[in-house]
């Protein structure tokens, strides 16, 4: 069971403490896109989000969009925010995970996850050994496939109430 628990949690990425990550070594920066940075109906990101990229590049951070959705998909968040992104993650299967550590020449030590599924992200995250960090979803819109992550999340969320590890709302880094 804590294969699903991330490492820090945040109710959005506008509360994490970037420069806390940065001076505990985190350089590279994993960012899932849907109910993550934008709602799944959204096309193309906002200036919010482009002024977030903007000052964690300033940070010295580098920002990859990590995401189980396709290339079609990422490509105006990639141009736009002129991020690098990797699409049909199929996370949390380790390969891309694995993929992105080798081609950027980085450390498990050095990267973090941000998303808003224990069963993707978090467990992704956590099987190769990176940072993990869950935000709350930012729509209650999903798709299909999403849907059903939920309901064994909501499963999961109780055992881990029970034994005192976890709870939606209690934030904590």
């Amino acid at each position: 069971m804590e294969k699903f628990l991330p490492d820090k949690y945040y109710k959005n990425i506008y509360e994490i403490n970037y420069q806390k990550l940065r001076d505990e070594g985190i350089t590279c920066l994993l960012f899932d896109l849907d109910n993550t940075l934008v709602p799944p109906h959204m096309t193309k990101p906002d200036k919010k989000i482009k002024d977030l990229f903007d000052n964690l590049k300033e940070l010295d951070f580098r920002v990859i969009i990590m995401s189980n959705s396709g290339k079609k998909r990422l490509t105006p968040f990639k141009d736009e925010l002129i991020t690098d992104c990797s699409a049909k993650s199929l996370k949390p299967l380790k390969k891309k995970f694995l993929k992105i550590l080798k081609e950027y020449n980085l450390d498990v030590s050095e990267t973090a996850i941000i998303g808003d599924q224990l069963l993707t992200d978090v467990l992704g995250g956590n099987r190769v050994g990176i940072t993990t960090i869950l935000v709350n979803p930012i729509s209650k819109k999903d798709i299909i496939f999403t849907k059903l992550n939920r309901k064994i999340e909501r499963f999961i969320e109780r055992k881990f109430l029970k034994k005192g590890f976890f709870k939606r709302g209690n934030y904590y880094d």
